[in-house]
């Protein structure tokens, strides 16, 4: 469990990119906003400062941990929050529930706390030891031991390769392939051990922690993190009010493709083939998409070198 300090939950995560998110979504200061990635609440808190107390959060995330943690840090402030332990992907869902047609605003934090990488229990870093997990929401069957001692190895090589982006994906398929049938892998600390094997001392020596790609891959699949991504932001873009915004904050390539091409194409009117004489798919655009994605600024990287891959993507609903 989180430990309570000074009033407020342990469930420490550095909101990256906090005033720019803040500055882009709020339209309306006594409106309605859905944080759809809930975390700590330190997006939620930003944005509770900015608002009145007609205005009213919702907030998702699947870990109860992050509940817990953003209800401590959201007591104090004058608006309505609402905080649901429920997966993005049941946005609509959620506002159906609770008879909300459409938005100010949603936000979407793409990246993975710092409680969650730094609480060795929960099986996501690669700096300590811990159970191989990596769920975002514990209740779900799948954990990385599952993926880790069950996937075949042409498996374990498509995630690592596709979702870690690991020029050495097919060595350590292989690798971990051959040491589980000695004995499963319990821990992060045997996986990093087989990856660092895998993969040859010279192309150690300079870059990212060898393990990092491949902790990325696995935490990907155990929560299908890109799997779900594309159809929530159509889902959420689809619940803003006339110029409500959707804001979007990504951490690597893979997610950031799939937000870009999804904003890019809920703002396109025509989809159809170039070589079609008509138009016969009748999409229309619903949002208008600022071009450029939002970087954090030096001042913000000097404080927290984990926002150097961060981009926000800004759409506002026509």
């Amino acid at each position: 469990e989180p430990r309570l300090l000074g009033g407020i939950m342990d469930f420490h995560h550095v909101s990256v990119l906090r005033k720019e998110t803040i500055a882009n979504l709020i339209t309306d200061t006594s409106g309605v906003y859905v944080d759809c990635t809930l975390g700590g609440g330190g997006h939620s808190r930003a944005l509770a400062d900015q608002l009145t107390g007609e205005a009213t959060i919702i907030g998702l995330d699947q870990d109860r941990d992050a509940i817990a943690a953003a209800t401590e840090r959201l007591s104090d402030t004058p608006c309505r929050h609402i905080l649901v332990q429920r997966n993005f992907r049941y946005i609509s869902e959620v506002l159906d529930e609770l008879h909300i047609d459409a938005v100010d605003g949603i936000m979407f934090d793409l990246g993975v706390s710092s409680y969650q990488l730094d609480t060795p229990d929960r099986g996501f870093s690669y700096m300590q030891d811990g159970p191989l997990d990596m769920r975002m929401d514990r209740s779900q069957g799948r954990s990385a031991y599952d993926v880790v001692n069950g996937y075949s190895e042409a498996d374990l090589y498509r995630i690592i390769k596709d979702y870690g982006e690991e020029r050495w994906a097919k060595r350590i398929a292989e690798f971990i392939v051959k040491e589980r049938q000695e004995k499963p892998l319990e821990r992060t600390e045997e996986l990093v051990h087989v990856i660092k094997k895998a993969i040859p001392a010279g192309a150690r020596k300079d870059g990212p922690h060898p393990a990092k790609r491949t902790f990325q891959a696995i935490r990907i699949e155990v929560n299908d993190e890109l799997g779900i991504l594309k159809d929530s932001l159509e889902h959420a873009a689809q619940r803003l009010k006339r110029g409500g915004r959707l804001c979007v904050i990504t951490f690597h390539s893979l997610e950031d493709r799939i937000a870009k091409q999804t904003l890019r194409l809920l703002a396109t009117d025509c989809i159809c083939p170039p070589d079609m004489p008509v138009c016969t798919c009748h999409h229309q655009a619903i949002l208008k998409v600022k071009r450029q994605p939002i970087l954090p600024s030096p001042e913000e990287l000097d404080l927290n070198p984990r926002a150097r891959s961060a981009k926000l993507r800004v759409g506002i609903r026509k």
